[in-house]
């Protein structure tokens, strides 16, 4: 296969190290990057088979001012809800991809152990089987690759996951204990399905990789951006200074404000959430989030 990793951050050059294995990949991004393979964005288009790795917020305006389509296969790596619309990643890709050539890949997967050959698990959901299986088909030895048919429970469950995670840092910055973050990190996965299952996912897809195993390991981790953004809102830092810190996108942040606002819209109880929000965007003081919770 000829492939183009669209987006060169660490996600997307994890995925570069990974499909270059056994296909012929180059990479691309919206600024120029001295790395190994790296072409024009006009050239990585010409490719029949692109992974999109660029975070969820900027995916629609890079649609509309770079995508032209000529055919192409793709595979989505981005998580996330985009805030102002509420809108899931099929729903956007869908506006200028039909459904058949669309994939995602969910999972256990931080980008510094993909790059390093480190064994895991990855799912390939996609409306189409056989182009999940050409993608799950394509990856390295050091990956195991499953299908799915749930796109929307993978597309829940690799946004909702951030979330939790952040809660999960929040939980372990003030210092709240094991038993804590695994009473956390179980309730957040039932507030996932229940979130998920509100827009007909399948039940056993929260319980699969992308859900179970990609939340356990982003709300336990400081590999974890997300994580961390919890463990400095347990420290007191405002966001600016965490997200200044961390010199990278960590999409449970706009992913809670899109849930806050789905869950007042569709009435949806989302407690550890809302809770994640409400630390977020209104400075709320975590231990009071942690005494709401109890209640």
């Amino acid at each position: 296969m000829k492939i183009a990793i669209i987006g060169a951050g660490k996600w997307g050059q994890a995925l570069y190290h990974a499909y270059s294995q056994n296909n012929e990949v180059v990479i691309s991004s919206r600024t120029t990057k001295e790395i190994e393979n790296f072409v024009s964005m006009e050239e990585a288009l010409l490719c029949e088979y692109l992974i999109m790795a660029i975070p969820a917020q900027f995916v629609r305006l890079w649609l509309k001012e770079h995508f032209e389509d000529k055919g192409q296969k793709i595979l989505v790596a981005a998580k996330g809800i985009e805030t102002s619309t509420g809108a899931f990643l099929n729903e956007i890709y869908g506006e200028y991809v039909s459904s058949d050539r669309l994939a995602f890949i969910s999972g256990p997967s931080f980008a510094a152990e993909v790059q390093k050959s480190l064994p895991t698990a990855l799912k390939i959901s996609s409306k189409n089987e056989a182009l999940a299986h050409t993608f799950a088909n394509a990856l390295p030895s050091f990956i195991k690759g499953y299908v799915s048919d749930d796109v929307v429970g993978a597309e829940v469950s690799g946004a909702y996951k951030n979330v939790i995670a952040i809660a999960g840092g929040v939980c372990d910055g003030l210092g709240l204990g094991n038993n804590a973050r695994a009473a956390l990190i179980s309730r957040g996965l039932v507030e996932m399905t229940r979130f998920g299952e509100a827009y007909g996912a399948k039940t056993e897809t929260f319980l699969s990789l992308g859900g179970a195993g990609d939340l356990f390991l982003t709300a336990s981790s400081t590999l974890s951006r997300n994580y961390r953004v919890g463990l400095g809102l347990a420290k007191g830092q405002n966001m600016e200074e965490i997200l200044e810190s961390l010199g990278e996108v960590a999409e449970g942040v706009p992913t809670a404000k899109a849930l806050q606002k789905i869950a007042t819209d569709k009435k949806i109880y989302l407690p550890i959430a809302e809770e994640v929000y409400a630390m977020i965007e209104k400075g709320k003081d975590p231990l009071k989030s942690v005494q709401d919770l109890l209640q």
